[in-house]
């Protein structure tokens, strides 16, 4: 029994505050600022144009096959290995004419059913010269980047595999930080080839092939943390 006028604490609904509903879409927030990605559970068929008509609520949102994924923000370690993956691709593209790495966020659409932004990704400079200056100009990549997180497995690994082969994306990294591995796909691959050595990438030809020896890279960005 309790006093009349005296609120108890035990009496007090719970609610689960990381479920939230938004148009028919349901989230999954993170506990711990970690990747948890929503898979839609509606019939609406989303497009890049719905997509960036959305509030700027410091989530990413992402389509792929007119399905809306959204990520909220990653963790430390997460951005740990993305930076410095994306400082190694700097350096070797540094002076380079013919490609540019870059970092979400981004807004790659190829088609109205398509919104994607990889971790990292490199994009072709045209013949003359000319870089990308407009998100629309991006027509296609060399390479595409996920850092996998727990929750966001399943789509790095399956659903945005499956765009960036059939859009012919050169390769699709999936980077494991938990099991320190590099999955690499290319358009025809059925498996990915798993990397766990020096993992070596030659685009261009005319030019050396970006090394990454990536037991001393992930020692580097993950151990002294």
């Amino acid at each position: 029994m309790h006093e009349w006028g005296v609120v108890r604490d035990d009496l007090i609904p719970r609610y689960d505050t990381r479920l939230v509903i938004l148009r028919g879409v349901h989230l999954l927030f993170a506990r711990r600022a970690e990747h948890y990605m929503g898979m839609p559970h509606t019939t609406e068929r989303w497009t890049a144009a719905k997509v960036r008509a959305l509030p700027d609520d410091r989530n990413r949102y992402e389509v792929v096959a007119g399905e809306l994924f959204v990520t909220p923000a990653p963790s430390w370690p997460h951005q740990w290995v993305v930076g410095g993956l994306f400082r190694h691709l700097a350096n070797y593209l540094q002076g380079q004419r013919w490609a540019e790495v870059l970092i979400s966020p981004a807004d790659i659409s190829f088609h109205e059913d398509m919104l994607v932004q990889p971790d990292i990704f490199v994009v072709p400079i045209s013949s003359e010269g000319q870089r990308p200056r407009e998100w629309a100009d991006i027509r296609a990549l060399l390479l595409a980047v996920e850092v996998l997180s727990p929750s966001t497995a399943r789509a790095d690994r399956q659903a945005k595999r499956r765009l960036y082969q059939r859009e012919g994306v050169g390769e699709y990294w999936v980077v494991d930080p938990d099991a320190r591995v590099v999955e690499r796909w290319r358009p025809e691959d059925d498996r990915p080839e798993i990397v766990t050595g020096t993992l070596t990438w030659r685009p261009e030809p005319s030019t050396a092939p970006f090394e990454l020896d990536l037991p001393a890279f992930f020692d580097d960005v993950l151990r002294n943390r």
